[in-house]
Formats: C-alpha cells, sequence, structure tokens
C-alpha cells in the first residue's frame, strides 16, 4: 500500500497572475525595509544558531523557541526573495512577520524534529554539507537576504523581469525552474542550520508545488 510522505523541508510558490510590467524594476527598493529588518533577524538567527547547536550536541534537542524564530526568518526571507528579487512571482508586497503566513504565495514548513543526531551536529554543517555548498553557490552568487547575489538565481529573475515588461508573461518553465532552484537553497539552509538530519537531495524539484514522496509497504 502506497503512502504519502511529506518531505521535511517544503517550500512552495503560487504564480499571481496578472503581473505588473514595469513594478519589478523597483521592487527592490520598496523591499528596503525589509532588507533592514531581516540584517537584525538574520544577526540574532546565527546566534540562536549557536544555541541550538550546543543544545543539540548536549541533548538532542533542538529547543523549541529557537527553531520557531528561526523558521521564521527563513519565512520571511522566503517571502521577500520572491517578491523583490528571487522570484517577481507576485507583486503584493509581503508581510512583516515572522509567522506562516498560509495566504502568502510564497511559503516555506519545516517539519519539527524529535531528537536530532548529537554526533551529526558536529560535522554536517561544515563537512557533509560542502557538495551542497558549491552547488547553492552558483545558485545564489554571493549572499544577499534574497538569495539575489547574481547567481543563476537572479540571472533567471531578470529574464523573468524583460519577459514581463516585453510581453505581460512570465514564462511558465522559468517560473518553475526558479522555484526549484529557490527549493533546493532552503532545503540546504535548514540541514545547514540543523534543523534537520535530512540530507537534502541533489535533485531539482521544479515547479510550485513541493512533490510528495510515496513510501510502498
Amino acid at each position: 500500500m502506497a503512502t504519502a510522505t511529506p518531505p521535511p523541508v517544503r517550500v512552495e510558490a503560487r504564480l499571481e497572475l496578472p503581473l505588473s510590467r514595469w513594478l519589478w524594476l523597483v521592487k527592490w527598493i520598496l523591499a528596503v525595509p525589509h532588507w533592514i529588518v531581516l540584517c537584525f533577524l538574520w544577526v540574532g538567527f546565527v546566534l540562536l544558531t549557536v544555541v541550538a547547536f550546543f543544545a543539540i550536541l548536549f541533548t538532542g534537542r533542538y529547543p523549541r523557541g529557537v527553531f520557531d524564530f528561526n523558521l521564521g526568518v527563513l519565512r520571511w526571507s522566503w517571502r521577500v526573495s520572491y517578491y523583490a528579487c528571487g522570484g517577481l512571482g507576485t507583486d503584493r508586497y509581503p508581510p512583516f512577520s515572522l509567522g506562516e503566513e498560509p495566504d502568502y504565495p510564497a511559503t516555506l514548513y519545516v517539519a519539527r524534529p524529535g531528537e536530532l543526531s548529537r554526533g551529526l551536529v558536529l560535522v554536517k554543517w561544515w563537512l557533509l554539507a560542502l557538495p551542497q555548498y558549491l552547488v547553492v553557490g552558483l545558485f545564489v552568487g554571493g549572499y544577499h537576504e534574497g538569495w539575489g547575489g547574481g547567481g543563476l538565481i537572479g540571472l533567471l529573475t531578470l529574464f523573468a523581469g524583460v519577459a514581463l515588461a516585453a510581453t505581460r508573461r512570465y514564462p511558465p518553465g522559468l517560473f518553475d525552474l526558479v522555484v526549484g532552484l529557490n527549493r533546493w537553497v532552503f532545503r540546504v539552509a535548514a540541514y545547514a542550520v540543523l534543523m534537520t538530519d535530512s540530507y537534502p537531495p541533489f535533485r531539482l524539484d521544479q515547479g510550485s508545488l513541493e512533490p510528495v514522496a510515496r513510501d510502498t509497504t
């Protein structure tokens, strides 16, 4: 009997049409208040990840409050990226929120872990994740809060903006690819900051919705 198994990290996005032909040119400016807030949030994110590291090392548990905050920062970052420079798939201004915000067209969910490996925490964020970092570096280029650092995602998003200006359309295949690349990035991010022990797959899952694996029993 086949049963659906949701992945531990789910990154999804809806393409909200119609999109403005020209708003994409200034979205990164409109998002400046978010960039400012995210700068401070990411400082807290890094410090709390260090706290989580020692908590997992000694107890095998990721502190619930730390997990909720860090997940909120990842969600906020994905929403702003999707709006401003890492997707351009919506003209709806992202909320200033660490919450889930299921009505917004860009969503991110990480399953709360139970017991985590105390030994794995020593190596997964640098040694085991190193091959993934090399791939993700091509996708995002230099790191910015919205993953828009000039890598492949930034380039493809620019192509999408040009297509919007010229045709009023967001090419569906391009949209699926951009979402898939962002999905890969956030899977690696969740693993690297110790939120899951499930190693991110070397697989480009394109499209708006997260694919669901099926187990046969």
